[in-house]
């Protein structure tokens, strides 16, 4: 790949356009970036941030209300100003942030004496824009983004003194300020880990309006008449010479210099004025929304679903900027040095690989083929592909499930990226341990390859680790079945099926496992952690989405497993807090609603209901699948953490009536679509239109479906179908139909051949 290759959004902004021959309906009001904001660390509804920028945006914006990890909460009526942010989750941290805000009359330096007052009624924000009027400073703030930088439009009260205040966040940081010129500009360290020591936030600030003074603070120090101070988490003010009209700041942000970050203000925005570059925003989301047409939704389900489709195009970040001939490079997180070519940042890959990048998949693969190759840069950098990156490497979850991203690209036929190198980093994760505090690589892997289970007695959510080892091979393998490599197939195709090693017959579940072979006692189903990673055995058994007949024959065969399904369903939300030692956040949130031990607040369940089609019932995944999409998701928030866009996007998929049951995989699991009609924009021009004419709350069964007029018998649809275009037709009824889709349908078999 040339280290220029870079994404060009352009082309399917034209696409959109083109295809439906005129300017695409604006539905940046039915998208409510609040959604899941009203979150608190003991109990989440999404743990999301309001985030105006560009899809996939080196740089957010967003309100802050309070100085904590969830800055912003949507209760609030003072705020502290306006947060440049890198943070993909508040159990993750923020990096390379500051806060900018607009003051008139007396100087107020200090955060706690800054705050003012503002209102719902006077404030508007969307995915593009946020407007609001502070109401202590009688002043409105506007700001839109584009993918590095920002424009602010600020209109202060005539005859006040008037300035702009920047504070930065712990960390070493320098200011320096240019009168003449009109600049602030400087870098901050901020930074909450998976960077090395030379990084930096660098950040170039322009205001249109003569300055009268300037200067520096810290705490109750105030440092006047001085252009440049470095130290820690400084501040800094701009005194504007009684402005009488609008005041327009350029804010520029890089990870290279000061000069870059210039670079990228020019290359962004130029001469452009506020309204121009907010055109262009409000263009680039109605394109993005635009992807995907809706038909026969109500009001909460238009706000729910668009909400949604934004969440799913903010992660991952673009990590990479432009020199001054047009090519891309960037700073590597990883080993502190410049490189060319493209770099994406800031995802949790155990959460992501299973809905987002199924989702870039069918939607827009060549921006998936580019942070592909972003990762594989990422493994040549730093020595192993990351298992959570914010920006660099980061302890997080177990497994290796950037091999799934990658085997996923793969059997969904997008290329672009080098399926040859990122082969070798997925061969390092299934061989190596990595390092023992789990930025990457497989710890226990040893063991599963010698034992064929990672065992309880050594090493932490053994049972957990055995299952997710055992589908990042299956990843593996399909893989090396693409590159031709035999050998290698037939290897991982086999380790695969190690999950069978942790079912434990006499119980019923996966269980922890000890060294000698003997079962971790005592047991207990409902006990979270040990041997499990974030739930009990209820939730975390049925993760081996890559053999689904083979796991339903572990539990019995298909009727056996549709009993346990539907005791997962109706138990009581009963759990012993375990080796967590007190009630985290997971707990209490599957004790919040009424699904009994099916806890879709965290993902280890997210496919489970779709196993009810590979048992012979699809008419239950339909059921409890609307059940899902009626009662957890919402324009308020989501039943758990939404994780880098993984809760939203699969509301996306199973609104539309499908599901990636195993990434890795080139199919889809048929559900139950939620609206009347559907039509999906591909990327190559052509649509994929899902129709459900008799659709209603009570018509969530399923009586036949027809792709281009023929009838379809499976319970399963080929990636390719799709994304080829076509129509698909579900004659929907409030009662099951004939079942004729039982596990033979489905093509989940594990095969070594």
């Amino acid at each position: 790949m040339s280290a220029s290759r870079r994404y060009d959004g352009r082309r399917f902004y034209w696409i959109i356009y083109m295809s439906k021959k005129q300017k695409p309906r604006n539905l940046l009001d039915y998208v409510k970036p609040a959604q899941g904001t009203n979150s608190v660390h003991t109990f989440s509804q999404g743990n999301t941030l309001p985030l105006v920028a560009r899809p996939f945006a080196m740089t957010h914006w967003a309100p802050q209300t309070e100085d904590s990890a969830r800055f912003y909460q949507p209760t609030a009526r003072q705020l502290q100003g306006i947060r440049a942010t890198h943070q993909p989750s508040p159990w993750i941290g923020d990096y390379g942030h500051f806060l900018f805000c607009p003051q008139s009359g007396r100087r107020f330096l200090q955060g706690s004496q800054r705050s003012s007052v503002f209102r719902a009624e006077d404030t508007t924000l969307g995915p593009h824009y946020f407007r609001t009027f502070l109401g202590r400073y009688r002043t409105s703030v506007e700001i839109t983004p584009t993918e590095r930088c920002a424009l602010v439009r600020l209109n202060f009260p005539e005859g006040e003194p008037a300035r702009l205040i920047v504070d930065l966040f712990d960390g070493q940081c320098e200011f320096v300020f240019d009168e003449a010129q009109g600049t602030l500009s400087g870098f901050t360290r901020a930074n909450s880990g998976g960077v090395p020591d030379n990084y930096a936030l660098y950040f170039y600030i322009e205001v249109d309006s003569p300055i009268k003074d300037g200067g520096f603070f810290k705490g109750g120090e105030v440092w006047e008449g001085e252009t440049r101070r470095m130290g820690d988490a400084l501040g800094a003010f701009i005194e504007f010479a009684e402005p009488t009209g609008p005041i327009t700041v350029r804010i520029a942000t890089s990870f290279i210099s000061v000069e870059q970050a210039q670079r990228n203000l020019q290359r962004e925005v130029g001469d452009r004025s506020f309204d121009e570059v907010l055109g262009e925003s409000e263009d680039v989301w109605n394109a993005v929304l635009n992807r995907i047409d809706i038909e026969g939704a109500s009001q909460v389900q238009l706000e729910t679903f668009y909400s949604c489709l934004y969440r799913a195009h903010l992660f991952p970040r673009v990590w990479y900027e432009y020199d001054e001939s047009g090519e891309s490079y960037h700073y590597s997180p990883y080993d502190g040095e410049l490189h060319p070519g493209v770099l994406y940042a800031d995802n949790g890959f155990w959460d992501t690989h299973r809905t987002v990048y199924p989702l870039l998949a069918l939607l827009d693969p060549d921006r998936l083929a580019e942070v592909v190759e972003g990762w594989v840069q990422a493994y040549r950098e730093g020595g192993w592909f990351p298992k959570w990156t914010s920006p660099g490497y980061r302890a997080c979850m177990i497994g290796t499930h950037l091999d799934a991203v990658v085997a996923d690209a793969c059997a969904r036929g997008v290329t672009g990226f080098d399926l040859e190198t990122a082969y070798a980093a997925m061969l390092k994760n299934a061989n190596e341990i990595g390092d023992e505090a789990g930025h990457y690589g497989r710890r226990g892997i040893e063991a599963f390859v010698s034992l064929g289970w990672v065992p309880h007695d050594e090493v932490e959510h053994a049972a957990s680790r055995t299952q997710d080892f055992a589908y990042n091979d299956f990843c593996v393998a399909q893989v090396a079945k693409a590159l031709g490599h035999k050998d290698d197939y037939r290897r991982y195709s086999e380790r695969a099926f190690y999950y069978r090693n942790t079912f434990n017959k006499a119980t019923g579940f996966m269980q922890g496992r000890l060294r000698d072979g003997s079962w971790e006692t005592p047991f207990d189903e409902f006990r979270w952690g040990g041997a499990y990673i974030e739930g009990s055995a209820w939730q975390c058994t049925w993760a081996v989405p890559h053999d689904a007949a083979g796991l339903i024959e572990l539990l019995g065969g298909p009727q056996a497993t549709v009993d346990k399904l539907d005791k997962m369903l109706v138990l009581p939300p009963r759990f012993e807090v375990g080796s967590y030692n007190f009630e985290i956040h997971e707990m209490t949130e599957m004790g919040a609603v009424d699904f009994g031990q099916y806890a879709h607040s965290n993902q280890p369940v997210h496919h489970v209901l779709y196993l009810y089609a590979f048992a012979g019932a699809a008419h239950r995944t339909q059921y409890c699948v609307r059940r899902v999409l009626d009662e957890l998701y919402s324009p308020q928030g989501f039943s758990g953490d939404e994780d880098n866009g993984e809760m939203a996007s699969w509301y996306i998929f199973s609104a539309l009536g499908f599901y990636p049951f195993c990434p890795g995989h080139p199919s889809y699991v048929l559900g139950s679509p939620l609206f009347k009609k559907a039509t999906v924009h591909l990327h190559n021009g052509k649509e994929l239109v899902i129709e459900a004419p008799d659709n209603a709350a009570q018509n969530v069964y399923v009586q036949g479906v027809e792709v281009d007029g023929a009838v379809h018998p499976a319970a399963d649809i080929a990636h390719e179908v799709l994304a080829g275009g076509c129509t698909m037709r579900f004659a929907m009824a409030d009662q099951p139909g004939e079942n004729t889709c039982g596990p033979e349908h489905l093509p989940f078999s594990l095969s070594t051949e």
